[in-house]
């Protein structure tokens, strides 16, 4: 369920003193979760500026942690890298507000400037707010980098439609699990969501904090939702936006995503028909997807640019279905290709939004690392074959290239685990946010999480399609996280149905002028959120 949808903004690379956590007694998990293992309070953090122009009150530290939180004391340790906007209420400080942006394989560093800085000022002055890269990510250590240029263009097609096409995506997926293996067979049986989460609580006790605060999107809400399984009393406020469906980890929530994703394609298509003035694509959205198809068939046969194949063209695509203000550069891009045969447009396209992953694979070595040790993935390959082409019949746009992206989990080194049954009434209420057409967590998890946490309340964007949607312009739903995290009042019962809450989605984009052209339609949240889930 990971995507890359925009390159991450890095946050300078300054890191601090030293923390090391020191073990203590052991807590025992809450049923039916994974027993909280040893470990305990940690020195006071020890904070260096390492502020960007953007956010330049940023600091960072780093922290030490037990690979395998069940050996505390005696196994090998490992480095958190943490980032902090600190509180400067003089008035009220409501402790640390731990933030994530999703994957698994995203880094958070960053992502604690853009929160502060995006909530209200009077709410963000109320709390630290705490970034980190999880094990294995970014500027932790050691950072996963498993097979370098594993993306690298041009890839076989997606799309199996021959024996020797399926088996150099086959070799690939091998190949990339081999590689993980050789250079980290040692670190993936703890690279994985339940370590992750007792890292966090590593956290908590080096900030010295009885209680967090916690804001995750996509990927993030499941981690949040762990941890709550795992530690519901260390627990005060918790946000989880674009919710994972925690009942399908994770090859069920990735056929499901499937079919997200085309619908959210089609809305794309219907989108471009709306703007033939523009575009001159036609104003029927059917031939204007059968355009795409053919496009997508030529470029199969002869790549553009010898840079962009069929599989290179999904991946650019793609991030429109996580947010709609690519939209206006991907129709042009399309537009440009189909009518003017200009490629150029296409190409930029690629290397702005799918070529994330192509230079190096630390992301996407640790969203498989993760995965594919969460759960059970099925092993024989005649299963994945046979689900892949019964989606792809109803939702081609991304099934092969989604299922590729996941397929090393059908070869994975280590032994799967148990996914976390993280039904809870045991946590303060949680605030979940959904959008009702998104593709990358579909609706149907934002109920299902609701319904397993109790006290739970969720706000749905009506109609919207984007994938994380709170401090992006919908002040509705602002309104509700700034009062939540302000008093820690949510609503209840204002929606009709499975909603306590609905808001109206914002306007679809319009396309772009010349003036509006040169302004980045990345430099928001959706740039931090670069994943699949």
């Amino acid at each position: 369920m990971n995507r890359r949808a925009a390159a991450l903004c890095g946050v300078a690379a300054v890191m601090a003193g030293t923390i090391t956590a020191v073990p203590a007694e052991a807590r025992s998990g809450p049923t039916g979760a994974p027993r909280a293992t040893p470990s305990a309070a940690a020195a006071k953090a020890t904070w260096k500026k390492c502020g960007t122009k953007k956010y330049p009150t940023l600091q960072c530290a780093s922290l030490k942690v037990p690979l395998d939180h069940a050996n505390p004391q005696h196994g090998r340790r490992i480095t958190l890298a943490l980032s902090r906007v600190p509180h400067t209420s003089k008035k009220r400080y409501q402790g640390p507000l731990l933030v994530n942006p999703g994957g698994p394989g995203g880094s958070g560093r960053t992502l604690a400037g853009f929160v502060a800085a995006s909530l209200p000022k009077n709410v963000a002055a109320q709390y630290d707010v705490i970034g980190f890269d999880p094990r294995g990510v970014g500027a932790s250590r050691p950072a996963l980098d498993c097979r370098p240029g594993h993306f690298a263009p041009v890839r076989p097609d997606s799309r199996p439609a021959t024996r020797a096409l399926e088996k150099a995506n086959l070799d690939r997926a091998r190949a990339f699990a081999k590689a993980c293996a050789t250079k980290y067979g040692d670190l993936l049986p703890y690279v994985d969501t339940v370590s992750a989460v007792k890292d966090m609580d590593a956290i908590r006790r080096a900030l010295g904090a009885e209680r967090i605060n916690y804001f995750g999107y996509s990927y993030g809400t499941y981690l949040g939702a762990v941890y709550a399984k795992l530690y519901p009393g260390r627990v005060r406020r918790m946000v989880l936006d674009s919710v994972v469906d925690p009942t399908g980890v994770w090859y069920d929530d990735n056929l499901a995503q499937d079919y997200a994703f085309d619908s959210r394609h089609r809305a794309f298509m219907a989108w471009v028909a709306q703007h033939d003035a523009t575009y001159k694509l036609g104003t029927d959205p059917e031939r204007i997807e059968a355009a795409w198809y053919a496009m997508r068939a030529a470029l199969a046969k002869k790549p553009a640019a010898g840079t962009v194949g069929a599989a290179e063209l999904e991946d650019t695509f793609s991030p429109g279905g996580y947010f709609n203000g690519y939209w206006p550069s991907l129709a042009e891009a399309f537009a440009a290709r189909v009518k003017d045969g200009n490629d150029d447009p296409l190409v930029e396209a690629y290397e702005n939004l799918g070529a994330v992953d192509t230079a190096g694979d630390n992301g996407y070595s640790v969203y498989t690392s993760v995965q594919c040790r969460d759960a059970s993935w099925p092993r024989d390959w005649d299963q994945w074959r046979d689900d892949n082409w019964k989606v792809h019949a109803k939702a081609p746009f991304l099934a092969w290239n989604n299922a590729w992206y996941n397929a090393p989990c059908a070869f994975w080194p280590t032994d799967p685990a148990q996914p976390v049954d993280v039904s809870n009434d045991s946590v303060p209420p949680v605030l979940l946010f959904q959008a009702t057409d998104d593709a990358a967590t579909p609706y149907e998890g934002g109920v299902t999480v609701h319904h397993l946490l109790s006290g739970s309340s969720l706000v749905v964007e009506q109609g919207g399609g984007n994938h994380g949607i709170t401090l992006s312009g919908n002040t509705c739903l602002d309104r509700h996280l700034a009062t939540y995290l302000t008093d820690g009042r949510v609503p209840r019962g204002e929606g009709a149905g499975e909603a306590d809450a609905v808001c109206e989605k914002l306007p679809d984009p319009k396309p772009r002028t010349a003036k509006t052209a040169s302004a980045s339609t990345g430099a928001t949240l959706h740039g931090l959120l670069g994943f699949r889930s």
